[in-house]
């Protein structure tokens, strides 16, 4: 089975739950749902997704996830493609080829990913997994054209279709795609002054299973963290990233 190891020595390890700090993931059947449930698919054949969500480091001889990522790229360009010329039917050439470059781009494949929380769930060594390589935006990216590639050979063009269309909505609805999320802008703020990857930590749970709601902060080394709120751990994270750079005067 594929292994997931989690760094130990987490920076806000003094303020987590117990039980969010993991020393080993495995593919498990339970682990295999939970993706389900998150991409809103299924697979039928379980190796595709496995193979989407392995990267070369994790030492799986010939069970990684290049060979999809190279068919998913060119799935995802065909569904969008088709996207912008039904939708707009009055665009000509030029601008159509400019909003589909920019709607393929590695980076805004790693914030569908992102989005999703796959980051949890790629399997990469153990070494690499200490760096942070599963949080890594062209990792991020390569993975998402993966597991595009697999649901294409697993479910056809249509599911394939869906699962592009469901996560690429708010790029196709805005011009959210030249952006990148705070996550995102802070990481590569961080790894640019080769400080340590931001670490992230649930510091509270509060609600309803139906309605809760997370206090998330983030640490960067040598500044003092900051909390975000929200419905889930995504939009938490996001916000605490968010008023870190605006705090620090990062990102105006």
């Amino acid at each position: 089975m594929g292994i997931l190891a989690v760094a130990t020595g987490h920076p806000l390890e003094p303020f987590l739950q117990p039980d969010l700090i993991s020393a080993v993931v495995r593919f498990t059947a339970a682990r295999y749902e939970e993706i389900a449930r998150r991409i809103g698919y299924s697979f039928k054949d379980r190796a595709l997704l496995r193979h989407a969500l392995t990267h070369s480091s994790s030492k799986r001889k010939h069970d990684d996830y290049e060979r999809l990522e190279f068919l998913g790229d060119r799935v995802l360009g065909l569904v969008i493609a088709e996207y912008l010329f039904k939708t707009f039917p009055a665009h000509r050439e030029g601008l159509m080829s400019g909003r589909h470059s920019q709607l393929v781009r590695g980076e805004i494949c790693a914030q569908a990913g992102r989005a999703l929380a796959l980051e949890d769930f790629i399997a990469v060594g153990q070494r690499e997994m200490s760096k942070g390589l599963n949080l890594n935006t062209s990792v991020m990216g390569d993975v998402v054209e993966a597991l595009i590639a697999g649901i294409y050979l697993d479910g056809g063009l249509e599911a394939a279709r869906q699962f592009i269309l469901q996560n690429w909505r708010p790029f196709l609805d805005s011009r959210a795609a030249a952006e990148k999320d705070a996550k995102t802008f802070l990481q590569e703020w961080a790894l640019a002054r080769a400080l340590p990857i931001p670490a992230y930590g649930v510091i509270s749970r509060e609600g309803p299973e139906h309605a809760p709601s997370f206090v998330v902060a983030v640490q960067v080394a040598g500044r003092e963290p900051t909390h975000g709120k929200g419905k889930n751990k995504r939009i938490a994270e996001q916000d605490a990233a968010a008023k870190f750079l605006a705090r620090e005067n990062i990102r105006t």
